[in-house]
């Protein structure tokens, strides 16, 4: 027995006669699977028991006592309602178009958010979401809005452009690697931040940094953005943040310290056209 790809176990016409055998010989009666015969490779298939829970968040599964704040780097993505797709064939379905959402026409429960309880998480993982549809990143986005003591977070890969409606008041390190911040002004509120990293973004310059500059922020790296490439790039960030201590992975540099004004001609140089 295998399982595909695509979430189906695949098994063969028939089993070795060495295995017949020996269920014969334990006299174990088989029930007949309700199998579909595959045209292409002639193999047959059954879904799996869990298909039917594959867009069930963990919360919402009985018999389940497991807490947000005990989970790791969970899969926090929204899935869709009942009414929001069709079986055909009595297995495969697809999507409806539109915006139909079960936390809205449902609600949700006080025993569901005691159980979520993001509140208590200290530190969470919440990368790789795959956030393809507005009910998704809406949902995302309640969920950060309820992490008021996380301290370290992870959002990695995520496609994030604004999280400027956001708040973490005690977060101490934030991971946004590789998303689609194009300027700082769109980062969360961060009064407690000490490690900050936004590499591989879009992000092309520095205004909105000096809201950084009331924080502890000792670290940040801002490799592969376009703002990495302006003149006076690492001079004009260490003059906005007296606090930070490495930038890009190097630590402060003696000449990162002085004034602009005194570095010398070759940063202060002038090129006039008549």
């Amino acid at each position: 027995m295998s399982e595909s790809s695509s979430g189906v176990n695949t098994l063969s016409g028939s089993f070795p006669k060495s295995h017949s055998s020996q269920y014969s010989e334990l006299g174990v009666t088989r029930t007949p699977l309700s199998v579909d015969h595959s045209p292409d490779s002639g193999l047959v298939s059954t879904p799996l028991p869990s298909s039917r829970f594959q867009f069930v968040p963990w919360h919402r599964l009985k018999q389940c006592d497991v807490t947000g704040d005990q989970l790791t780097c969970p899969r926090v993505r929204e899935g869709p309602s009942e009414e929001d797709f069709n079986f055909r064939e009595g297995r495969d379905f697809c999507l409806k178009r539109g915006r139909r959402k079960r936390r809205e026409e449902e609600g949700q429960s006080w025993e569901e958010r005691l159980q979520e309880n993001w509140e208590n998480c200290l530190e969470l993982n919440l990368s790789y979401q795959d956030l393809g549809d507005p009910y998704q990143r809406e949902n995302f986005f309640r969920i950060l809005r309820r992490l008021i003591r996380v301290e370290k977070l992870q959002l990695i890969d995520n496609s994030l452009t604004d999280l400027s409606s956001v708040r973490l008041p005690r977060c101490k390190m934030l991971n946004l690697h590789r998303n689609h911040l194009v300027c700082l002004r769109q980062l969360p509120k961060l009064p407690a931040v000490e490690h900050l990293c936004l590499s591989e973004n879009a992000i092309s310059s520095l205004r909105g940094l000096g809201a950084l500059g009331s924080s502890p922020l000792r670290s940040l790296n801002l490799t592969r953005n376009p703002v990495t490439f302006s003149r006076d790039y690492r001079a004009h960030v260490f003059s906005c943040l007296p606090n930070l201590e490495v930038l890009d992975g190097i630590p402060k540099l003696p000449v990162d310290s002085l004034p602009l004004r005194v570095k010398g001609p070759e940063t202060s140089r002038m090129c006039i056209i008549l």
